[in-house]
């Protein structure tokens, strides 16, 4: 069945290929993102294969901007069915020297961009009776990090948001997940690691007990069997993809 999905972070890294895998499974996708251009691009290329897709550059801490975006997408492709949040703000500051600006900023586009997405999508959900919400947290939030207290913080509320709402929404047919991200080779993790806060690839991947990081597409497959009908038992959960790395 082909439904209508929203993935905010769509033009690059886990956002980018969560969109391209539930096209390829006959979703019709709307792609978010602050790079707009990017999002035209990916969107471009959805459609190159036949599928549905439109692009929209939104800040998902602008309320307003998230409202008018899921808007369109109603007019353009229908209510949504599924959203998955995947926008995201890394950095890494000993925690004496984060100031409060960069506290801010942290939780408004990890935590807060989130509950925008998510609350301006659950009306439509609500009238079907059926959703699907996949938010991608982190797997440092369950282990903790160096110089990342910002960041741990915004996506451990990420995970507890993910229980709060599988409680309230599942009666009606709404399942509520998380993706928690071990070490994935992405833009952001590339970034990272050319400014030497993170190791190589090889040195992670001498750490993970399947020997190598993982990639976008093991967080896309995963966030596709979430997204389907077969997954309508599982709610509130966190599914770690981290090549059985916790800490």
């Amino acid at each position: 069945m082909s439904r209508v999905a929203v993935v905010t972070g769509a033009a690059s890294g886990m956002g980018l290929a969560i969109s391209r895998r539930l096209a390829d499974e006959g979703s019709r996708v709307a792609l978010l993102d602050l790079d707009g251009d990017a999002a035209d691009q990916a969107a471009d290329d959805l459609r190159g294969t036949g599928a549905q897709a439109l692009a929209a550059k939104v800040d998902v801490t602008d309320r307003g901007a998230v409202d008018e975006a899921l808007h369109r997408v109603r007019s353009e492709l229908g209510p949504v069915e599924i959203m998955v949040t995947s926008a995201g703000l890394d950095e890494f500051v000993p925690f004496t020297d984060i100031t409060t600006a960069q506290w801010e900023r942290m939780i408004a586009v990890n935590l807060t961009g989130v509950f925008h997405c998510v609350q301006a999508a659950v009306p439509d959900m609500l009238a079907a009776g059926w959703g699907r919400i996949v938010m991608i947290s982190s797997s440092s939030a369950q282990s903790g990090a160096r110089r990342m207290a910002h960041y741990v913080a915004s996506k451990g509320g990420v995970i507890g948001l993910t229980k709060a709402l599988a409680a309230e929404l599942g009666p009606h047919g709404i399942t509520v997940n998380t993706i928690p991200p071990g070490s994935i080779d992405t833009p952001m993790t590339r970034r990272a690691q050319d400014t030497g806060v993170l190791p190589s690839t090889d040195a992670i991947a001498k750490m993970i007990p399947v020997r190598r990081t993982g990639t976008p597409d093991d967080v896309a497959a995963t966030c596709s069997f979430l997204c389907s009908d077969e997954a309508g038992y599982i709610t509130g959960q966190q599914i770690n993809v981290s090549g059985g790395r916790y800490m």
